[in-house]
């Protein structure tokens, strides 16, 4: 690649001629950007460290940049047809090959399209080279987003940013074969199958042949001519062909419910006995519903089965840098962590994979546009208080044809369960209109839902302008009222208004999530690492309402005293993450079915930063993170902070029986103040009541809560142990009521824990052993607490013992744990050794009251 400005050619077709010198060019990442490039190939100081972005002058971006590549064909290649496949660039680009110009900018351009163009006139046998001038986005266009989540990308995500594939083949091209079921919802192992195939005919004479599926479980196929030029699509059902009709299948089913089941499918066009082009894949036999509840609010049912989706927002990496591998660990963190679904908000992924990994791990996807369209200052041009940027005949072409070509390259994977046509606001009906359309011909399996706000705006401007009811569907049955602050646990049990634990909550978050010490030290040069500032720190916050910590440090200090240096703070952080990150999945967990869906804001992070995240951008878990896991556990006792009650939460897919749950109490001198016990049984997919705490008088200003579930055979499947204030949080629900930006609500007091600090110190016991299995370094780490005083909020650290950098990914059965009196508990945890082969990792232990240890 290289920038038009450093070119001097006037005749810009030398530029695409095999001959042509391009020593002096630099590397290009395809797919990726032209700053992503720059970043990977050391061309630049790491933009993600710091304030470096802020070094890197946009200017160098508003030019044109080329890219040119060579590739080999033969003389059989050009008696077939040859094709340049685009799967999505940004913005718009001029296509040359062999220097003749096959496609210019106006028709090349728009960042979800995907293009083909057939190159037979412009292609030799031998060498040939491709060549693209490309341009950014201008203002008011419909491009690659980041909102107020983090700084914007000086290069506004300029270049390739997915897959480029040559295709040769007879003149019949098979597209987006999909695989959708009608499930026997009572017997859960039967399945009426509809196969629907594209068929493309870039020849010049009609082609005549059979179309062959072969879906593992049976075979079909049909005779189909498809004209010259034509796009077709051809339809298998069971009406047509009774093999169709399948018996003794295994269903797809979401993380924690059941297994996520794939069959492989082939689809072949044969004409004359020759086989004219082959596609295979995977599908899953699962069939989704949804529906608005009797409180108005989505619901979706898998498999004739109610689903909680419990999930967090999915961004790409700010640069577009994302490689199998992260997103491969990504995915296993989120399997880790018991959630069973993701938000791709205006983030589809540079390949298939990441669907393809959440078809394998049994993770649903919510997918859609972004927000970044739907408001003026981020569109860069006026928008439409209730139908966003997408009002004109030409932008809802465009919008449409995006859509389409999005949905034909998706629509077979099983982990999507719902298209959503909006974020914040509503596509305009005009709009809406071609979107069914597009549904009706392309998907008719699933539900579409026109924003991911709504309830709440209906009788009148809570979050939005306009209430967010279509015309056309109605109203979403889904919220997004916050809060995206600070919150504190009781919330999310008693709000009953706002973001609570009720109906599906698109995006909310209890606000910043600081990383771990060694992912500050990482980001921020060593002389700003404290006290906090301006310049770095908010650098690395978000944009707008959310550049600041202010909240969250008050909030911090109030509740656990001020920190006196960074390794303070961040151990701090990761107690205040956790503390403030489960109670809001349990709260939803405990609610259902009056509650329906929850997406924390955010999963991941686009780059190195200190909001929303529940695992970093170099894959470093903080606290939030095994509070997740923790509070998604699949058969899990919660404590309702505001009520003083116990819930038992079974999410698995089978009734548990003869569970018995401890419940134990303990004052700061870890002394047992409570104990009692409860047993019953608890049916499939359900939560419920089944204690309420008496007055326990001897509570100290601080005390713990500790919970343990038992199966029938007496073996622990669940613990789960919180810390509580006597000085309860409270929060101005009235003050809430105007829902003021970011729509939190403001804290009139705040629990008191600074009486952790009369925790004496304590001496743990330790037997560490390491072990290799296959490609994985697996830890396994016994704790004994011998001593009379509890090991409060203890952390395990893996470091490689060369580089003195944590290992990760990571994935430790349990993290951040207390340890009572006397207690032994034992903790594994596996990396692949690719990250790490250097011998036995060196292991850090540290706790509130346990100082640092390294094994």
């Amino acid at each position: 690649m290289q920038s038009s400005e450093k070119l001097t050619e006037a005749d810009e077709s030398l530029i695409s001629q095999n001959n042509y010198d391009d020593d002096n060019w630099l590397e290009a990442i395809v797919p990726g950007t032209v700053l992503g490039s720059m970043a990977t190939t050391g061309k630049i100081k790491d933009p993600y460290f710091g304030i470096n972005m802020q070094q890197v002058d946009p200017a160098q971006f508003q030019k044109p940049w080329w890219f040119r590549t060579s590739f080999e064909l033969n003389g059989d290649d050009l008696e077939k047809q040859v094709s340049l496949r685009f799967n999505g660039i940004n913005y718009r680009a001029d296509l040359w090959v062999n220097g003749q110009k096959v496609a210019g900018k106006n028709e090349f351009a728009g960042t979800y399209r995907m293009f083909t163009f057939n190159i037979n006139d412009y292609v030799q046998s031998g060498k040939n080279t491709l060549a693209l001038k490309m341009w950014q986005h201008a203002d008011g266009e419909y491009s690659i987003g980041f909102v107020d989540w983090n700084p914007l990308p000086r290069d506004r995500n300029l270049g390739i940013f997915r897959e480029v594939f040559l295709e040769v083949n007879e003149g019949v091209k098979i597209r987006s074969p999909f695989v959708y079921a009608k499930v026997d919802k009572k017997s859960l192992d039967a399945a009426d199958l509809f196969i629907q195939v594209e068929l493309e005919n870039g020849s010049e004479k009609d082609q005549q042949g059979v179309l062959r599926v072969d879906y593992e479980l049976g075979v079909v196929e049909q005779a189909v001519t498809v004209k010259a030029g034509e796009s077709r699509s051809c339809r298998f059902s069971p009406e047509d062909f009774q093999q169709l009709a399948v018996q003794d299948v295994k269903l797809w089913w979401p993380n924690g419910m059941g297994d996520p089941n794939l069959y492989r499918l082939k689809v072949d066009f044969i004409s004359d006995k020759s086989l004219m082009d082959q596609v295979s894949s995977r599908y899953g036999i699962r069939e989704i519903d949804s529906y608005l509840n009797d409180d108005q609010n989505r619901v979706f049912e898998v498999n004739g089965k109610f689903v909680l989706p419990k999930g967090g927002g999915w961004v790409d990496d700010l640069l577009l840098q994302d490689t199998k591998e992260s997103v491969e660990a990504q995915l296993k963190y989120v399997h880790h962590m018991n959630l069973n679904s993701i938000r791709c908000e205006g983030f589809w992924g540079k390949t298939e994979g990441l669907y393809d990994l959440c078809d394998e791990y049994g993770i649903l996807v919510m997918i859609g546009w972004n927000c970044h369209w739907e408001w003026e200052e981020y569109l860069l041009k006026p928008t439409h208080e209730k139908y966003g940027g997408a009002v004109s005949d030409e932008d809802i072409e465009l919008m449409a044809a995006m859509w389409k070509d999005q949905l034909l390259w998706l629509r077979n994977h099983p982990s999507i369960y719902v298209w959503m046509l909006g974020s914040d606001k509503l596509p305009a009906p005009k709009l809406e209109h071609q979107y069914i359309e597009l549904f009706k011909k392309y998907d008719p399996s699933r539900t579409y839902v026109t924003s991911a706000g709504g309830a709440g705006t209906e009788d009148n401007n809570i979050v939005a302008e306009v209430p967010l009811v279509s015309d056309i569907s109605g109203p979403t049955g889904m919220k997004m009222l916050g809060p995206y602050a600070y919150t504190p646990p009781v919330y999310w049990f008693t709000d009953s208004l706002l973001g609570g634990g009720y109906g599906f909550n698109t995006e909310t978050c209890p606000g910043p999530s600081i990383p771990p010490l060694s992912s500050l030290k990482r980001m921020l040069p060593e002389e700003s690492l404290w006290p906090i500032d301006t310049t770095y720190w908010e650098y690395h916050t978000g944009r707008n309402a959310f550049k600041t910590l202010d909240r969250f440090r008050k909030a911090m200090n109030e509740r656990y005293g001020e920190s006196q240096s960074v390794e303070e703070f961040a151990f701090k952080s990761q107690v205040s993450n956790y503390e403030l990150m489960r109670p809001m999945f349990e709260a939803f967990i405990a609610h259902k079915p009056k509650s329906t869906g929850l997406v924390q804001w955010m999963l991941n992070s686009a780059w190195p930063e200190l909001y929303w995240q529940l695992y970093d951008t170099y894959l470093q878990p903080n606290g939030s993170f095994y509070g997740v896991r923790k509070a998604c556990n699949p058969l899990h006792a919660i404590y309702r902070y505001g009520f003083d009650d116990i819930y038992l939460a079974n999410e698995q897919l089978n009734a548990a029986e003869e569970v018995t749950v401890k419940i134990r109490a303990f004052d700061i001198q870890s002394k047992e103040i409570f104990s009692d016990s409860w047993t019953g049984s608890i049916a499939t997919n359900t939560s419920k009541q089944i204690y309420q705490l008496p007055e326990i008088k001897s509570r100290t200003d601080v005390w713990f809560l500790d919970l343990r579930v038992y199966n029938k055979d007496q073996e622990e499947v669940d613990n789960n142990l919180y810390w509580l204030s006597l000085k309860e949080d409270e929060l101005d629900y009235e003050a809430a009521k105007k829902l003021e930006w970011p729509y939190y609500t403001p804290p009139k007091g705040y629990a008191d824990f600074t009486a952790l600090d009369q925790l004496g110190k304590v001496q743990l016991k330790y037997d560490y052993l390491y072990t290799k299995e296959g490609e994985n370094g697996v830890v396994k780490l016994t704790l004994k607490n011998p001593g009379n005083t509890i090991a409060f909020f203890t952390y395990f650290d893996l470091l490689d013992p060369q580089s003195e950098q944590p290992i990760l990914p990571v994935y430790w059965s349990d993290n951040y744990c207390t340890l009572l009196p006397g207690e032994e508990r034992t903790y594994t945890a596996r990396y692949s050794l690719s990250n790490s082969n250097a011998g036995k990792p060196t292991l850090k232990v540290k706790a509130w009251n346990v100082d640092e240890v390294s094994l």
